[in-house]
């Protein structure tokens, strides 16, 4: 493992008295804030008093948290069907904060926050730093955007609730982040993984790793592999730590991973997690993956019961080795969106990045798969950026690499693709979230 070697590691935990809360403690907490939101969202906002009237359920039906199943979902095309403010359930005048989906196209996906929800919000992040061993001497540089994308917000809420230095950096200007980075002596950087890994090889080439303090970095807003992971900290010498959130939930926060990587804790005392067969909304059992499903249960601007998120995982409920009770959701394999259908089988983009990864030396983890149809059948072309050397050397022994490549993925997906070799830098870098598929199919 990079960074500092997990015998010596400090555990730090910011609330134990939540976080390390009993089952029974922590359902009867569930129970209490269900029946109080339930009725919050009857009384004052119309969508949901129609929803729960449609299916003949009153608040008075909900006694605690084994009753969710009873409640409505919610879906994103409910949340643009009545942007900007149809979900509220206080007055406009108390909302402190808006924030939105970035790059959809049409109507933005609208959040609204209460004084109150920015403060939990910057609460569940400082409890995730904690987790990543960060206190308030360190110094966090965000390269997050900052803006309706919540990513920037979030990690400087979190900053600020921990009371270390937030250096709000946003994305783009890669030599300018790396120059701060050094000159500031920041402890910790907080960016998509696919930008964590084009920082840490700007790094390399710049000859600078050895000169920054980073001893952590905490990224997500896109799916990523174990694979990955062990690449950023292999080149930075530091540990990494996977975020999860969404803006209609509360942004960066709502889950993170402790120093043993074994799933992302969950904040259920905020938002309540279920894991839902996508077929039939029928309960996954632990360890079953499902579509993640959540209910905010204190959220006041624009409380959501049973939201949709469309990320499929898996959760586990039993006690972490770092003592938190908090359920840990499992690495996403995807969402019920991005994954494509191609002859038949599910391939999500994650499998294909952590099929690159694990041949080594020669190929790099940057990658574009292209769907196409031809003659009524799909078509996966996966771009794939390899050494230099191979561009130099024989013709023969880019072949090679080429049908290895093919093979390896080939056993990994399940189909056979082509593969594109291309030389280093020739598919785009993202300082957001990657672009990894491009699918040219009319469906």
């Amino acid at each position: 493992m990079a960074g500092v070697a997990l015998e010596n590691w400090v555990e730090q935990i910011r609330d134990p008295k939540i976080e390390c809360m009993s089952r029974d403690e922590m359902s009867a907490l569930q129970s209490e804030r269900l029946v109080k939101q339930v009725k919050n969202v009857y009384d004052h906002v119309e969508f949901y008093r129609k929803k729960m009237d449609d299916l003949g359920v009153e608040p008075g039906d909900i006694k605690g948290i084994e009753d969710i199943s009873k409640l409505p979902f919610t879906t994103k095309e409910d949340l643009r069907d009545h942007y900007p403010f149809g979900l509220l359930a206080v007055p406009q005048e108390q909302i402190v904060r808006v924030q939105g989906t970035s790059g959809t196209t049409g109507k933005l996906t609208l959040a609204s926050y209460t004084q109150k929800d920015v403060d939990v919000w910057g609460e569940c992040v400082a409890r995730g730093l904690t987790m990543a061993g960060l206190t308030s001497k360190d110094r966090i540089h965000i390269c997050y955007g900052y803006g309706l994308f919540t990513g920037g917000m979030g990690l400087d809420y979190g900053a600020h609730a921990l009371g270390a230095m937030a250096i709000p950096m946003s994305a783009g200007n890669t030599k300018r982040q790396l120059m701060c980075m050094e000159d500031f002596g920041a402890t910790a950087f907080a960016c998509t993984p696919s930008y964590a890994v084009y920082l840490a090889e700007a790094a390399q080439e710049a000859g600078i790793v050895d000169r920054l303090q980073i001893k952590a970095s905490i990224n997500g807003a896109e799916p990523w592999t174990d694979e990955m992971r062990k690449k950023i900290e292999s080149i930075l010498h530091i540990n990494t730590f996977d975020i999860y959130g969404l803006c209609e939930i509360t942004g960066p926060g709502v889950a993170m991973d402790c120093i043993h990587h074994k799933g992302l804790h969950v904040h259920e005392d905020f938002f309540y997690p279920e894991i839902l067969n996508p077929a039939d909304q029928t309960p996954c059992a632990d360890g079953e993956t499902g579509e993640l499903v959540f209910t905010t249960l204190v959220k006041e601007g624009m409380p959501l019961l049973r939201y949709r998120t469309k990320d499929l995982t898996s959760i586990d409920h039993t006690t972490c080795e770092c003592g938190r009770t908090l359920p840990r959701i499992q690495k996403f394999t995807g969402r019920t969106d991005d994954m494509k259908v191609i002859r038949g089988v599910n391939v999500f983009p994650t499998q294909v990045e952590a099929a690159l990864l694990s041949m080594g030396g020669g190929v790099a983890p940057h990658y574009l798969m292209i769907v196409d149809r031809e003659n009524n059948l799909d078509v996966l072309t996966v771009m794939v950026e390899v050494d230099e050397k191979y561009f130099s050397d024989e013709i023969r022994k880019l072949d090679e690499l080429k049908s290895r490549v093919a093979a390896v993925l080939k056993q990994a997906l399940g189909v056979s693709v082509r593969v594109k070799l291309v030389e280093p830098k020739t598919i785009q870098r993202s300082e957001g979230k990657a672009k990894r598929v491009i699918d040219n199919r009319v469906l």
